[in-house]
């Protein structure tokens, strides 16, 4: 098994109002360096060994895990996972 860990965030320009909000509420509690705070997606899944990780991570992410027009993703695979 492989382990597959996806990020997927805002692309750099889209507004992130649930950021906005979360650096805002940071200040507001006695946080203020905070100068600026995105908020994305964490994915992770585990994948046979027969499988072309790459291939099929890509894929999954194009249909249907981020949307392609306003969100980027970056994915790290974990090899030799029992199950």
């Amino acid at each position: 098994m492989k382990k597959v860990r996806i990020f997927i965030t805002l692309k750099e320009g889209v507004l992130d109002p649930q950021g906005k909000a979360v650096q805002e509420a940071l200040q507001a509690n006695g946080f203020p360096e905070v100068a600026d705070t995105r908020v994305g997606k964490y994915i992770e899944m585990s994948l046979s060994d027969s499988a072309d990780v790459a291939q099929e991570v890509q894929r999954m992410c194009d249909k249907l895990l981020a949307n392609p027009v306003m969100e980027e993703y970056s994915y790290t695979v974990e090899e030799g996972i029992k199950s």
